[in-house]
Order: C-alpha cells, then structure tokens, then sequence
C-alpha cells in the first residue's frame, strides 16, 4: 500500500513538475556530475571532459520549460519536434477504426516531456513491449515499444496518442492512469533519449499543420473539431 502511495505521490510531483528539469531525469544528472567531481579530483582530465559533456548534455535533454497554453478549442501538440507524416488512411491500434495519423518525431535535441492535447477523461491505457528501431520510420509505429492512451472529450471525441520508443530510448514514463480526468496542456510522460508520438483523430477534424512543421508540447495548434 505504501509503495502504491508512493507512486502516485510521484507521478502528481511529476504532472506538476515546477522545476526546470524534468524529474526523471535528475538521477541521471547527478550521477554523471558525481562521476565528473570525481575524475576531477583524481586529475583525470579526459574523463573529466567526457562526463563534464555528458552532464551538460543530459541536463539539457531533460530540460522541462513552463509553456502557456493558448486559449481555444483546438487540439495541441503532445510533444515537441517535427511533424513527419499526415495519414488519412490510417487505423487506430487500439480499436481499427480507421483515423487521421499525425506523427511527431522527436530528436536528441528536443524537449522529451509528453503533454495532454485535450482535455477529457482518460478512458483506455495499452503499452506493449517491442524493439528500438529509429522512430523515424514507419514500421516504428507497430514494433516498437509503445504506450498507448485513449482520452474522450466532453463532446465525445475521442483521441489516441501513442507514445514510442526510439532507437536510442529504453524508457516510457507516464504518470496518468487510467479514469483519470486529464486538463489540456498538464504533463503526462516522458520518452528518454529519442522518440516519436502518434496521434489517431476523427477523419472529419480540420488539420493545422504541414508536413516538416516544427511543433511545441502544450502549445501548437495541431487540429480543430468541425462541430
């Protein structure tokens, strides 16, 4: 019951992360610093260099800006990168009703902090294990591994986004479950080192981006409801 507790103690510091660097990744932080203050000590000045580097960058990568939700109905971005594929041929994974795939691929360099695109009921959660091939290519979205979610809306939309691993990422995080009442733009996850989310919409729904666009968690537009 404890340990129960204590996760989800967790995943609320987590969702409602005020620092600027995304919890998850603060062990990693400090770990290589430690490394770093010790090579240091002992004047090992390469290994000092690498982890100084390591430690800069990892810091960097784990990085979690505050960002200002805009007012409106329209559904926004689950994470930062570029927009990679446009579908409307698609299938949701989760029920094969034929969707809108948007997909966001994310590199080394962007913020990897998952957020909410509407807000709504969390109403299914599948995660499924899989391989670590390059986010970037399609095949991705059916063999990696994967975190699934439904969210429906108060209108009943319903949307699934898909959260998945990449050729350098080993870890999912996602700190919502399932039932859970979800506001747009809260934090919900993290993908370590590299990765991708799918969205699967309603084929009526009026798209706001193109492909190569570059998009920001919590605050670019991505579609719009017709009703």
């Amino acid at each position: 019951m404890l340990e129960d507790l204590f996760k989800i103690r967790l995943a609320e510091h987590n969702i409602n992360n005020t620092l600027p660097i995304a919890r998850p990744g603060i062990p990693y932080i400090l770990g290589l610093a430690l490394v770093f203050l010790v090579s240091l000590f002992f004047e090992w000045c390469v290994v000092s260099v690498i982890f100084l580097i390591l430690t800069i960058f990892t810091t960097w990568f784990f990085r979690d800006p505050n960002r200002v939700t805009p007012p409106g109905t329209f559904g926004i971005s689950p994470a930062d990168g570029m927009i990679i594929r446009i579908d409307d041929t698609a299938k949701c994974p989760l029920t094969g009703v034929e969707a809108l795939k948007v997909s966001i691929f994310m590199n080394l360099f962007s913020v990897h902090v998952n957020r909410v695109p509407i807000s709504g009921n969390l109403v299914r959660q599948d995660y499924y294990p899989g391989a670590f091939i390059n986010a970037s290519f399609d095949k991705a979205s059916t063999e990696n591994e994967r975190n699934c979610l439904i969210i429906e809306d108060e209108k009943g939309h319903r949307i699934t986004m898909v959260q998945i691993a990449g050729l350098v990422a080993r870890r999912i995080a996602c700190w919502v479950n399932i039932g859970q009442n979800l506001k747009r733009g809260q934090r919900y996850g993290l993908i370590r080192f590299g990765s991708r989310v799918d969205l699967y919409l309603p084929k009526d729904v009026e798209i706001m981006v193109a492909l190569g666009q570059n998009v920001y968690a919590g605050s670019s537009p991505i579609w719009r409801f017709k009703d």
